[in-house]
């Protein structure tokens, strides 16, 4: 017979941002208890919300399987007494010992059984220690310094298996079969069963199944409301019974930009903003409350008379920060501090000029509204609309740029310059943009790097991995023709880690083999635009019936070359190939030489790579009829000139010898 495990860890409100990982991180810890333990069962599902962690499991044993346990005394050569004590200790006869061979030697040892413990006192042992491992990016002490610490204080926990309640304690809060409704609207105290939980938990207004909660926000969001996934997430954990409601403000604030007016309802009131017929912002908004209903309109009265207030913040903002020019503003910068170490924002801005321009030129890009665009792109840093709404930063300086006169290539590339935000953010839309965004994102990482700021583990205070990837993203996904040595010295951590940053990118974020990665990689480029046609080529080349056979000849050419203590530079002589298949192999080498190079100079690459691998059969019938390693050294060391060209040739596009091979 099995039973089923309920755990519900109720507290004040958790952060939503930390509650689906804080669930991943419970799941895990409760599995490896089951495994560790032989309790058998899994894990079968997961809920929250912003007041409880719900943890549900099938199939436990009622306990643990007896074992039968080996105990090692004393070694063979050891005196009688010590024997006989060890037997005593025991508890049985001293002929009741069994010699035992092991690495060490002959031991003297005793089998007994050992009865497994019941699952409800396993539990009762490990649950305390499950809940204090929850992982949080930060927790506190709720009982003391010293005592457990937990990400919010725990009102009550529920403990059930099968119907029994497993006993335990933390921080101060003992396990029972009570839970407590919605805030407002539910009871508390409520006694529940595992069959019973999720309903009796509906009936006090507690929707437990995020996908519900979800499905409840999204049933209001018709085709007029802005698609807004990462918005609809935080409000499915911040809510437990989310009712959607309509409001609206007055059409005089659509005056203001609508990345502003859009910023302040997400970012600082979590509303959702609707288009007119359009396609541009209506004076309405969708809020989400957690409560079950409205029926005065008072909700919705407070969220609009919240809402007009922040737009009227908004715009006093506005209209004081163009009293004055952002070119006014380039001197202030030098009280406003990049880094400690690394000096101010006016001294970044001097060293993103000369960067920008530089790529701008290669770019052809316009590069005297790139330079513009650089000498103003930080100024709204010192504007009070940055201050009070900082998601806004870039966008603003490009709003204001534009509302003073500025080019409209200055406007866009300020507006632009901190794209992409994140792997799936859009990119700088003008090439002004793009070698200002780039510019500043390697002035970053090169300064970082310069004081020993280089990210370790989940330490990444100025997020120079989103740097290094918004740089990969945009020279390959823009073709720009922007190689690396252009962008970091050689030889360098910083061109080790945007090194790395590439492997992310193409194996994580692209999809291709991590061997295609590597040999692509592996074969040496700086032209990102141009290892992205090579692995898309060597992608699609790959399934076919010569390509793999191809590269596992090549490791083999690889391994012969080193065995042998080959070094490179010897002469090829022609004459002295031996008719048949190495004289074969050389003519076709010769051949698909010729071909490869046509393909290269065009970036065919697919082409050139199904050119390398029809000289598998050729390749194949050397190795089975040619005795590479000949007893006349002049033999020998000509077909090994000959292989070695071969792999050297045809290694520019991929290093064949990286590929993973069946063969």
């Amino acid at each position: 017979m099995t039973l089923p495990f309920l755990l519900e860890i109720g507290a004040e409100e958790i952060p939503d941002w930390m509650i689906e990982p804080a669930l991943k991180n419970l799941s895990e810890l409760f599995n490896t208890v089951l495994v560790e333990h032989k309790l058998g069962g899994a894990v079968t599902g997961m809920d929250a919300t912003p007041r409880r962690l719900v943890l549900h499991a099938e199939g436990l044993a009622g306990k643990q399987e007896d074992s039968i346990e080996l105990v090692t005394g004393p070694a063979k050569s050891a005196p009688p007494k010590a024997v006989e004590g060890f037997a005593k200790k025991s508890g049985v006869a001293a002929d009741q010992l069994v010699l035992a061979t092991s690495e060490r030697g002959e031991y003297w040892t005793l089998s007994r059984k050992v009865s497994g413990r019941a699952t409800l006192d396993v539990l009762a042992s490990a649950l305390p220690q499950i809940v204090g491992k929850i992982y949080f990016p930060k927790t506190m002490y709720w009982t003391g310094k010293g005592g457990a610490r937990f990400i919010r204080p725990i009102r009550w926990i529920v403990a059930l298996l099968g119907p029994d309640v497993v006993p335990f304690e933390f921080a101060a809060v003992k396990s029972g079969n009570t839970t407590n409704g919605h805030r407002i609207l539910g009871n508390k105290n409520l006694p529940v069963t595992i069959a019973n939980h999720r309903e009796e938990l509906r009936k006090n207004f507690v929707v437990l199944s995020a996908a519900e909660r979800r499905a409840m926000i999204e049933k209001a969001l018709d085709e007029r409301v802005e698609s807004d996934e990462a918005l609809v997430n935080t409000l499915v954990y911040l809510t437990e019974y989310p009712t959607p409601i309509r409001g609206a403000f007055d059409p005089k604030y659509l005056t203001l930009p609508r990345e502003i007016l859009s910023t302040v309802m997400r970012h600082h009131q979590r509303y959702f903003s609707v288009t007119n017929d359009k396609g541009g912002l209506a004076p309405e908004f969708i809020a989400v409350m957690n409560t079950s209903a409205d029926p005065d309109g008072l909700v919705r009265m407070g969220n609009e008379r919240v809402l007009r207030a922040r737009f009227n913040d908004a715009r006093f903002f506005w209209d004081v920060d163009q009293k004055k020019k952002l070119e006014d503003r380039v001197e202030d910068l030098k009280h406003v501090t990049f880094q400690a170490k690394l000096g101010s924002y006016f001294e970044k801005t001097e060293r993103v000029i000369v960067i920008a321009r530089n790529i701008a030129q290669i770019l052809e890009a316009k590069v005297p509204a790139t330079e513009r665009a650089a000498r103003l792109c930080k100024t709204d840093l010192t504007t009070d609309m940055v201050k009070e709404f900082t998601d806004l930063q870039g966008i603003v300086g490009g709003l204001y740029a534009r509302a003073q006169g500025e080019w409209e290539e200055v406007a866009q590339a300020i507006y632009d310059h901190y794209r992409p935000l994140n792997m799936d953010g859009p990119l700088p839309s003008t090439l002004e943009g793009l070698a200002l965004s780039i510019a500043d994102k390697i002035d970053t990482l090169e300064q970082c790097f310069a004081i020993g700021m280089a990210p370790t583990g989940s330490k990444d205070p100025f997020a120079l991995r989103r740097a290094a990837q918004g740089v990969v993203r945009m020279i390959v996904e823009r073709k720009l023709p922007l190689p690396l040595d252009h962008l970091v010295p050689k030889n360098t951590p910083l061109e080790a880690f945007l090194l790395d940053r590439i492997r992310y990118y193409f194996k994580d974020i692209r999809a291709f083999q991590y061997d295609e990665v590597n040999a692509v990689l592996a074969s040496g480029s700086d032209d990102l635009v141009d290892i992205d046609s090579r692995l898309t080529a060597l992608a699609e080349v790959r399934p076919t019936e010569n390509f793999e056979p191809l590269a596992a000849s090549f490791k083999r050419i690889q391994n012969i070359l080193r065995q042998a203590n080959y070094s490179a530079g010897g002469t090829f002589d022609p004459n002295l190939l031996e008719p048949g298949p190495e004289a074969d192999l050389y003519a076709e080498f010769t051949r698909v030489r010729e071909a490869v190079n046509a393909y290269r100079s065009k970036h065919d690459y697919k082409s050139a790579l199904e050119a390398i691998a029809s000289l598998r059969p050729k390749v194949d019938l050397f190795f089975d009829k040619v005795l590479v390693n000949a007893p006349d050294e002049t033999i020998r060391q000509n077909r090994l000139t000959l292989l070695n060209s071969l792999l050297t040739e045809f290694s520019a596009i991929a290093d064949f010898s990286e590929i993973v091979t069946t063969h």
